[in-house]
């Protein structure tokens, strides 16, 4: 399956055709979640706490109503227990209004109640639905495949959540795992910002054998195994290096787990910008500050939420051109993961005056000591090819011009 990616600025979007006839529904694509919903009813669809003006060009909702194919989910399925967190088949059934004597008998066709599921900061209400999907296929080139009843969230209410999702994780509901591509894995270039709302170009996303075939030549780094929330994907980070000179040693919460299930370092698609702990986030900060000359922008980093920002002189307007520090991550299994340029600091508007402000777009964790000891986000992964090999249990990193590799898989309109 190969799947072209739309970025926008503080994501990836990939296109759902589902029902039939088909619905096109743009939604992110998040190796951070499970579920894939989209929203559903254009009249009726409501996102609370919400900016009404963003992306409103992309928000197209699904209507079950339109499509043939489309039904409810059973209150028996294995898909209904799993996204009510159920321990026991018999509860949401239950919570369905069946009888016990039906439940015995395995009788019940109710319905699968509606649900709540929470991210990191918004909530998504609605109901599972059940339509066929169809994605193209790799192989032959234009070929498509259709996924008669897979399993996704018609939302009907969200906290904001303005976009639908499309769930990367290794739990049942993911679309890899319903795609029967759980035992294999995927593969995504993610193109540098600078392509952000260009409808010539897409970045690659590979789902299947071929995404993780021939990878020898890259860097991989195992998959850390977390018990309590075995669906999310972890990489152990050693130390951070600062144009290769000032090593950082970092918290072996960045690497391990407590009993709890915190810790480690989530790698999320569906986060724009790298998050490390706060001890951690302003050491790199007083390091880099060591090593850097330029006058700050303190009026942007007041403006922006960033903490570090720079006026760089560029006296041919080439905002390019910098001796800013380079970051380089250490990971496990020796992994030396140079951020390529303009990873880390990014020119926040044009150049005025033959200057540019360029700001350190990483950001300090919470003080919420619960979940992930660390992120890393999809800014940082820019011309990057990712490699998620699910059979081996690795995540291989190897530095890429992507826009070069969406040329090479015909996602580059000339």
């Amino acid at each position: 399956m190969m799947e072209p990616l739309r970025e926008i600025g503080d994501g990836y979007l990939i296109s759902l055709n589902v029902g039939n006839p088909p619905q096109t529904i743009q939604v992110y694509m998040d190796t951070g979640s499970d579920l894939t919903w989209v929203p559903c009813g254009n009249l009726t669809f409501n996102c609370i706490d919400c900016d009404d003006n963003k992306n409103r060009n992309i928000m197209a909702s699904f209507s079950p109503f339109s499509s043939s194919s489309s039904i409810r989910d059973s209150c028996s399925s294995l898909f209904c227990i799993d996204i009510h967190s159920s321990d026991n088949s018999y509860d949401p059934c239950t919570v369905a209004g069946c009888s016990l004597v039906t439940l015995l008998k395995s009788t019940c066709y109710r319905p699968c109640p509606s649900f709540a599921y929470t991210y990191g900061e918004g909530v998504v209400s609605g109901i599972l639905t059940r339509d066929t999907l169809r994605v193209h296929a790799s192989s032959p080139a234009g070929a498509s495949r259709e996924i008669p009843k897979f399993c996704f969230g018609c939302i009907g209410t969200t906290y904001r959540e303005p976009i639908g999702i499309a769930g990367f994780g290794k739990g049942p509901l993911s679309l890899p795992s319903q795609l029967g591509f759980l035992q294999k894995g995927f593969s995504y270039c993610f193109l540098s910002f600078k392509f952000a709302n260009d409808p010539n170009i897409s970045s690659p996303l590979i789902v299947g054998d071929q995404a993780i075939s021939s990878k020898e030549h890259m860097q991989f780094t195992p998959m850390l195994k977390c018990p309590v929330y075995p669906n999310f994907y972890y990489i152990g980070l050693e130390a951070i290096s600062v144009s290769n000179i000032t090593s950082t040693e970092v918290p072996l919460s960045l690497r391990e787990f407590d009993s709890l299930g915190n810790g480690g370092m989530l790698i999320d698609s569906g986060t724009t910008y790298t998050h490390l702990p706060k001890p951690l986030y302003t050491n790199l900060l007083t390091v880099l500050q060591s090593m850097t000359t330029y006058p700050r922008a303190t009026e942007t980093e007041m403006r922006s939420g960033f903490d570090l920002c720079y006026r760089i002189p560029c006296p041919k307007n080439n905002t390019l051109e910098d001796d800013l520090p380079s970051i380089t991550f250490h990971l496990l299994n020796n992994v030396t993961l140079a951020l390529p340029h303009g990873n880390s600091f990014y020119a926040m508007a044009a150049p005025v005056n033959y200057t540019v402000v360029k700001c350190l777009l990483f950001q300090s964790m919470d003080d919420n000591v619960y979940g992930p000891a660390g992120i890393f986000g999809s800014f940082q992964q820019q011309n990057m090819e990712v490699v998620y090999d699910l059979e081996k249990e690795r995540i291989g990193f190897q530095p890429t011009d992507c826009a070069l590799a969406a040329a090479s898989q015909g996602l580059r309109k000339v």
